[in-house]
């Protein structure tokens, strides 16, 4: 006699749900809440920078070797609030990807439950930012017209290995400069304790990429390999070239032309970025979105 209770539906992704279980017990066990742990209510201290010197784009410029160290901190103060008022946009756009990946999947199985724990982490991340950036005492920068229309259009018809790597690189590159700025003194302590909280939680949304973009790209035929590969690079090109935003240096009390014409030609600042994202472009080769097409555009965006 046939039973009547429905058996339930076996599992079909065992490796996926064990990267996701490992990683919603991690977040269990390692997480923060940045309204508590920030120090949100002691005033700014200007005798510190907002990021690592060495991070700025006039670092070792002659221009930079004519300001003075109040003038160097406060435009690393409105470059470190640009760099997370970027962050906030493309936190936003991951969401999105994420939240249509996952849609009418099972809410029982742990990946779709990392995913969810992902996007909460994400509008931690983003309040985080935010009220980081007006402790610095900077505005609200926004990516330029073209590029927030380049990422409505790219959110919504990214899917699979496209969005997770698009979502590594943008990961990616905030890392190295984070770990950068959280263990430097000269970095004020608030913004140390933001970069920390980001680091520690990131590296599992980087580990949940990473996997993400195998699983996808495991199916994907040569054409949409190389199609995405593309998409991927130029994703990457408008997340780097937004990250500062051309305001900071007016903001900081510089002359926003000439700032302009040396953070462009700064071959210092092209080098750390190269050097930021060497493990990522190994992870691109590996896979195979290195390609010759996509090399144009991480190259004219400094990462190769």
């Amino acid at each position: 006699m046939a039973s009547s209770t429905s058996q339930p539906e076996a599992r079909t992704r065992p490796s996926d749900d064990g990267v996701a279980r490992r990683l919603l017990d991690s977040s269990a066990q390692l997480s923060y809440d940045p309204l508590t742990e920030v120090d949100w209510d002691t005033p700014l201290d200007t005798d510190f920078h907002g990021a690592s010197p060495e991070w700025s784009t006039l670092y070792g410029t002659p221009y930079w070797n004519e300001l003075s160290e109040a003038q160097r901190k406060a435009l690393t103060r409105q470059e470190a609030a640009s760099v997370a008022s970027t962050g906030i946009w493309f936190e936003m756009i991951l969401q999105q990807m994420v939240l249509r990946d996952i849609y009418a999947k099972d809410p029982t199985d742990d990946t779709v439950q990392w995913a969810l724990t992902e996007i909460a982490d994400e509008c931690r991340h983003s309040i985080m930012f935010a009220r980081g950036a007006k402790k610095l005492g900077a505005p609200a920068y926004r990516p330029h017209r073209v590029a927030l229309e380049l990422g409505r259009f790219f959110k919504t018809v990214a899917f699979g290995e496209a969005a997770y790597a698009a979502i590594l690189v943008a990961e990616e590159v905030l890392d190295v400069m984070q770990r950068d700025w959280m263990r430097d003194e000269r970095v004020v302590p608030f913004v140390r304790t933001i970069n920390n909280i980001h680091v520690v939680e990131e590296s599992r949304h980087m580990k949940f990429a990473r996997d993400e973009t195998r699983r996808h790209l495991s199916r994907a035929g040569r054409l949409r390999r190389r199609i995405h590969a593309v998409l991927i690079s130029v994703a990457a090109y408008v997340i780097v070239t937004s990250m500062v935003n051309r305001k900071v240096y007016a903001n900081a009390g510089l002359d926003e032309e000439r700032a302009l014409r040396e953070a462009k030609a700064n071959e210092h600042h092209k080098s750390m970025m190269r050097a930021s994202c060497s493990g990522l472009m190994e992870f691109l080769a590996s896979v195979g979105l290195l390609t010759r097409p996509a090399l144009f555009f991480y190259r004219r965006a400094h990462l190769v």
